[in-house]
């Protein structure tokens, strides 16, 4: 790509847009200023010069000079994370060897391996070995090997990621569909692990805007609306407490923080309530500066002054100072009742805690220096490394696996001997035995949750005590697989899966070799992988094992021939070809694969509805290439959605409705109300008298003076269903009228 003189888009000369980009460049390192040794600076100017030299005449999609976004990268690690110069001068450099003539050797050769190191560490792979492998997944697994290495390869893909999701505005509408649903799928969660609040709730917010953009341009207004009156609400609460720490002669600052617009929404599909309705929109955080000796009786105390102001919901009381969470957070967290009757949830923490809270892992390691015990962090890596030593070959799989094992929230349970182990929100007694050893776990039949019986599936809760029973005769099972969630556990019973299926398969591999040879055919790789071909199995393996399990009976070993020792497989029945009536994607150039016109083109393409999330006409969806299916149409919002985005986005293709009414489409809705005299009557004149939708089905239960009703009804589009859900919300009584995806019965 060629420099221009002048961008349209930013209207910059050449020498303007020098300016700017020096501009930047000096604001690094006045942010750097604090860090910088002698020789430092002289190093970061090196880096940067290169990187400019190497960029120079790449854009960006908006149309600014590229250089721009390795400063901006290098800056967030510096000013939102607090890492130093070493990780400044990698983000300098972090797409240079991607995309530009510099080769590794060259920064190793001008920085040393370290730099080098982490340099690699953030280059995506060039090209994938296997076909059906995810580039996407396989990328995002080579950044967690070098995890464990060196955990700034993350924190400087983390910062790199924010960055493209805060310019992800000139990008084309599928390109930020895919960026926002990965960083949902997997750097979220990542950050948050890495207790990085501030970016991970950034990266959720930024992800909604694009994701689900009516729902969080209506909450952004609402906040908006509300704010004033909500300042006014804080300023109100926080007086008797400023008041009351004062007097202690204390030393802290305090203040409100809104809830972020993907927490809101999380909040209001959770408990099923509208905006009006999220009790806690916003949290106090009191912040104490104390010595470290001080600081757990400094927050309690404070605890003890907020409580005896405001009544506390006991149940909502969250002390992760004695238990720490894994990624380092610290803080006292409660929930009372404020003035007009409005819940608060209250924050206390100590400004170290609070630097933990906000610059995550690379605090935690300034704090950390010269303590003695093994941090949770630490432990999180080794438990990490074990599963990283025996990657499945999946890696789909494994980032799944990867994100219920280590980004989930964690429990704490305890051994007999009252140990304490971290396993993730949702394991079960056999993922603990697991955890204790992988001998354990495979032979382990049951477990005593706080000295009561249970099955191997139980679900545990934090603070459980858990003691597992074994037998030496049980052997890990197939199902085991459904109800763990570790990825520990589950390589550990595939492997033992694998190993009891190769033993099955030598029985086999014998009665194979017995019909070979009574053919007069021999016993070799090249035989036996026809049969494996002609019995459509994916390996030897499995080929042996059919054969073993009586899944394959070789009858029709005699339609083939032996031509000296070597078999020759059947010829097959050419079937006779029928003409293709719908065409799939392959038959058609990229340019008509662009934008998919529902209705108008529908003759033009084979498509079909995802099952998965019923799309309606007028819903916000988009296309994915399914192999032997051609198109299959998810709504955005999809439950599986994300995932397809993260981990397939090169198969997704930009799909929008025409208007067509011939169609009509079945889709359900769950209603909730008041049991008054004539409801049913009047939802259904509604729906077929006034609206004339028909109604596929309808069952209604009344309980307690509440009714629940379930209509699957036949729409035409999005917007006839809108208007159905806006007046059925209008009739008297009725509650709440959520969607659901409805199935033909």
């Amino acid at each position: 790509m060629e420099t221009v003189a002048v961008i349209p888009k930013y209207n910059l000369t050449e020498e303007q847009e020098k300016k700017l980009i020096l501009r930047e460049y000096r604001a690094l390192l006045r942010c750097l200023k604090p860090k910088l040794k002698p020789g430092d600076k002289e190093l970061v100017r090196i880096a940067f010069e290169m990187a400019a030299d190497a960029h120079k005449t790449m854009r960006r999609k908006s149309g600014e000079p590229y250089i721009l976004h390795p400063l901006a990268v290098a800056r967030i690690c510096v000013e939102e994370i607090g890492l130093g110069v070493r990780s400044t001068i990698c983000s300098l450099l972090h797409d240079t060897v991607e995309d530009t003539d510099i080769t590794l050797d060259d920064i190793e050769r001008q920085f040393g391996s370290e730099i080098a190191r982490i340099v690699d560490g953030l280059t995506k792979i060039a090209n994938v070995i296997d076909v059906n492998a995810s580039q996407q997944a396989e990328n995002f697994k080579k950044i967690l090997l070098t995890l464990t290495d060196d955990p700034r390869v993350i924190l400087i893909k983390l910062s790199d990621r924010l960055h493209n999701m805060r310019t992800l505005e000139s990008m084309k509408r599928e390109k930020q569909l895919k960026i926002a649903s990965e960083t949902v799928y997997v750097y979220s969660p990542l950050a948050h692990r890495m207790g990085l609040y501030t970016i991970k709730t950034e990266m959720e917010d930024l992800a909604m805007k694009y994701m689900e953009p009516d729902v969080y341009k209506e909450i952004a207004r609402k906040l908006a609306e509300t704010k004033r009156e909500r300042t006014r609400y804080i300023n109100e609460f926080i007086r008797p407490l400023r008041e009351n720490i004062e007097k202690t002669g204390f030393n802290f600052e305090i203040h409100g923080r809104p809830k972020s617009i993907h927490s809101i929404w999380n909040k209001m599909k959770k408990k099923g309530v509208s905006f009006e309705e999220v009790y806690d929109l916003f949290a106090i955080r009191v912040i104490l500066d104390s010595p470290t000796e001080r600081e757990k009786e400094d927050c309690w105390k404070v605890y003890s002054m907020i409580t005896d102001e405001y009544t506390p919901s006991p149940e909502r009381l969250r002390d992760w100072l004695s238990n720490p969470k894994s990624n380092g957070y610290e803080a006292l967290h409660t929930t009372v009742m404020g003035p007009q009757g409005k819940w608060v949830e209250v924050q206390i923490r100590t400004k170290r805690m609070n630097e933990i809270a906000e610059k995550g892992l690379a605090a935690h390691w300034k704090y950390k220096e010269g303590a003695a015990d093994e941090s949770r962090f630490d432990k999180w890596f080794h438990q990490i490394r074990e599963v990283l030593q025996t990657p499945d070959n999946d890696s789909v799989d494994f980032l799944q696996d990867f994100k219920t094992s280590f980004l989930a929230e964690e429990i704490y349970v305890y051994t007999p001997k009252g140990d304490v182990k971290m396993l993730p929100v949702g394991s079960t007694a056999l993922d603990f035995a697991f955890s204790i050893h992988s001998a354990v776990g495979a032979r382990c039949i049951g477990a005593k949750v706080n000295h009561k019986l249970v099955p191997l599936s139980h679900k545990l809760r934090s603070g459980d005590q858990i003691e597992i029973i074994t037998s030496n005769k049980q052997k890990p099972s197939e199902d085991w697989l459904n109800f763990v969630v570790t990825a520990k556990a589950k390589t550990k019973i595939k492997d033992a899966l694998k190993e009891e299926k190769r033993k099955i398969a030598e029985d086999g591999k014998y009665i194979v070799q017995r019909k070979l040879e009574g053919m007069g055919a021999g016993y070799s790789t090249h035989n036996t992988e026809i049969l494996a071909e002609f019995y459509k199995q994916p390996s030897l393996l499995d080929f042996f094992y059919q054969v073993a399990t009586r899944g394959i009976d070789l009858k029709e070993l005699s339609e083939f021939n032996v031509l000296g020792d070597k078999l020759e497989a059947p010829k097959p029945v050419k079937p006779v070809e029928e003409k293709n009536e719908h065409p799939t994607i392959s038959d058609f150039s990229k340019k008509d694969t662009e934008l998919i016109i529902f209705g108008e083109s529908s003759d033009k393409i084979m498509y079909n509805l995802a099952n998965c999330c019923k799309p309606i006409p007028g819903d916000d969806v988009f296309g994915f290439v399914t192999t032997g299916k051609g198109l299959t149409i998810h709504r955005t919002n999809c439950p599986n959605a994300s995932k397809l985005l993260a981990n397939y986005g090169h198969r997704v293709v930009k799909t929008k409705w025409a208007k067509n009414k011939e169609i009509s489409f079945l889709t359900g809705l769950n209603i909730i109300g008041l049991d008054d005299v004539g409801v049913v009557n009047k939802i259904t004149n509604l729906i077929s008298g006034e609206m004339k939708i028909n109604i596929s089905a309808l069952s209604i239960e009344a309980k307690e003076g509440i009714f629940r009703g379930a209509i699957k009804v036949f729409v035409h589009d999005k917007e006839e269903l809108d208007e159905l859900v806006a007046r059925l919300k209008g009739l008297s009584g009725i509650h709440s009228v959520d969607r659901f995806d409805a199935e033909l019965s």
